[in-house]
Formats: C-alpha cells, sequence, structure tokens
C-alpha cells in the first residue's frame, strides 16, 4: 500500500492545477496530459501534514499554511495489484511565488471551470466535496486507468 497527499490550493476563485506534460514516466503510467492539484508520496517518518506542506512547496514554491483535510481515499488498481491511500486537502493560505514545475506546468484556473478539464474520473466525483462542510472517505477502485466501482462517505 502507498501513501500520498493531494492539495488544492486556492485563492480568488481560481485553483492551482498542475498539468502533467513534462515526466517522462507519465507517458506510461496514465498521468500525462491529465491536471491535478499538488501534492506525492509521503515520505518516510512524515505525517501527512508534513508531507502536504513539502509537496506544494517542492512544485509550486508556495508555502501553505494550515492545510485543511477533507478526505481519505482508498484507491485499489486491480489490473496492477496496486493500492493508494491519498490524503486529501484544501489550502487557503499560502505565501510564496510559483516556481517552475518539473512535472508539468502550473496554472491559476477559475474553480468553475475545474470540470472541464481532463481529470482523473474520480475527481469529477470528489472535487465536488471539497468546499462541503465536513469531510469524506471514498474507495475509487480502478481497473486499467478507469473507474470501475465508487463509494463514497461523507462526514459531518
Amino acid at each position: 500500500m502507498k501513501l500520498s497527499v493531494l492539495c488544492y490550493v486556492t485563492k480568488n476563485g481560481k485553483t492551482l492545477m498542475l498539468h502533467r506534460v513534462k515526466k517522462e514516466s507519465d507517458l506510461t503510467n496514465g498521468h500525462y496530459g491529465k491536471w491535478n492539484g499538488l501534492g506525492g508520496k509521503i515520505e518516510h517518518n512524515e505525517s501527512p501534514e508534513e508531507a502536504v506542506k513539502r509537496e506544494v512547496f517542492e512544485e509550486s514554491g508556495l508555502t501553505i499554511k494550515k492545510p485543511v483535510l477533507k478526505g481519505i481515499i482508498t484507491c485499489p488498481e486491480t489490473s496492477t495489484d496496486e493500492e493508494w491511500i491519498i490524503f486529501i486537502f484544501i489550502a487557503k493560505k499560502f505565501k510564496g511565488n510559483l516556481i517552475e514545475c518539473n512535472e508539468g506546468d502550473l496554472e491559476w484556473v477559475k474553480t468553475s471551470e475545474i470540470k472541464k478539464l481532463n481529470l482523473w474520473q474520480a475527481d469529477y466525483l470528489l472535487l465536488p466535496l471539497l468546499n462541503k462542510k465536513g469531510i469524506f472517505t471514498a474507495k475509487i477502485t480502478y481497473d486499467n486507468g478507469k473507474v470501475i466501482h465508487s463509494i463514497i462517505n461523507k462526514y459531518k
């Protein structure tokens, strides 16, 4: 099981999104051309909060303050037997200036327009929950990169 974090940084009705178009490995792992929030793997001896702050800084140059946990997703992939647990955060407070990201192009996208982007299938289900009260958990089962089953639980 792999642990990771994902963060949606927002300001003035826009969300910072990463367009995955730079990493050669993305051509084979399904990430290439997709848009996503910022994040990555949790390192040894690191909490999800520490990981999300580090990942956002490494990918964007922004130092986020008080990231808010919004959800926890379990993502089994039936075709590879891989399983991920992803901690989803939002961050509305940050400082710093954007840097060049080696994973793709960073862009502030109108939050209302994000669903028009090329996202992972599960993101279309989960993004509307980010601005709701409470937190959610989900199990999103993929097979060859396609969602074949999903369960979403919302908590107040």
